[in-house]
């Protein structure tokens, strides 16, 4: 035999088990729970593996110094400027509602004096809604 036609012989030998049969730990099936060890022993290696030798923990401490250096310090700058964005863009949507309605009443979009974010127009709208449908008789 070649090693395909074992390999077929060995396939079709085997019986396949049903449902019932198959090998369990309590409710979860066997293979599944020694995949999940499987899987925690491999994450264990990976994350201890570095510590193999000197060279690899100069460049550990490198890379860490160039995080804290480098990387670290952009992070709030960007937060930042994807914030003011975000805002600007809702701002300029909700102005450009406005403009578009040729309503005269500014706080029907925005109303700073309400609390937090409930004086956005869309929010508003809702909390309307809400009032209405709790109020009903």
């Amino acid at each position: 035999f070649g090693s395909r036609q074992a390999y077929r012989l060995l396939v079709r030998s085997r019986p396949i088990l049903p449902l019932s049969f198959r090998p369990t730990y309590g409710r979860i099936p066997l293979f599944t729970t020694m995949s999940v060890a499987m899987f925690a022993e491999l994450a264990h290696k990976f994350v201890t593996f570095p510590q193999g030798k000197t060279t690899t923990f100069v460049n550990v401490i490198k890379v860490g110094t160039f995080c804290r250096t480098v990387v670290w310090p952009l992070f709030p700058p960007l937060m930042m400027y994807q914030y003011i964005r975000a805002k600007d863009a809702d701002y300029y949507a909700t102005e450009v509602l406005y403009y578009k309605s040729g309503a005269k009443d500014v706080k029907a979009f925005n109303d700073p004096s309400r609390v937090g974010l409930s004086g956005h127009w869309r929010l508003q709208q809702d909390m309307e809604t809400i009032r209405a449908a709790a109020n009903s008789e």
